[in-house]
């Protein structure tokens, strides 16, 4: 009982870092960005 308990957990979790990437993505990229722009000056 226990296994399946952490194991909808982590399906959970990882879910959530899946959904999570999907909806960021642009916000990441942009954020890679400003980074990469800040260190060149």
């Amino acid at each position: 009982m226990e296994f399946l308990i952490f194991l909808t957990i982590v399906a959970a979790g990882v879910g959530a870092v899946v959904w999570g990437r999907k909806y960021f993505r642009h916000e990441i990229d942009r954020a890679k960005r400003i980074n990469r722009a800040n260190k060149n000056k």
